[in-house]
């Protein structure tokens, strides 16, 4: 979640996913309408050489049920390399590695939502929707 002005990220909670792609969609814009969110951003799984993968796929069409379901706009954010900096920023942090597997995901979301955060508030080069 972001603060009101849409400035800082600040993570929330972590959901865990169900057999049931359906149910994983109506607990995600279940959450949407409690905190009255304007948007959803979604993190892009691309390989790093920018190119498609197969989870890419999965995820744009999950990402485009969501905003049908919400009726929100979807921002696809890139998301190469977050869960490699959570790990490294949860080790600086003095976390130990084996209790970073619980925190990892909640982290590498805040700073994938940052990121568009940070780009959002760049003049004139505002994040394109996927859906509105």
């Amino acid at each position: 979640m972001s603060d009101e002005l849409g400035l800082t990220a600040q993570p929330v909670l972590t959901l865990e996913r169900r057999r049931n792609q359906r149910e994983d969609l109506r607990s995600l814009a279940r959450l949407a309408r409690r905190f009255e969110v304007a948007g959803i951003v979604v993190g892009n799984p691309v390989h790093l050489s920018g190119e498609l993968s197969p989870q890419t796929v999965k995820t744009q069409a999950f990402a485009a049920e969501l905003g049908e379901l919400t009726g929100l706009p979807i921002h696809l954010w890139d998301e190469r390399l977050t869960t490699r900096e959570a790990h490294q920023i949860l080790y600086e942090a003095g976390h130990p590695r084996q209790e970073h597997r619980r925190v990892v995901d909640q982290v590498a979301a805040t700073l994938i939502l940052q990121s568009f955060l940070n780009e959002k508030q760049r003049p004139d080069e505002s994040p394109e929707p996927l859906s509105s």
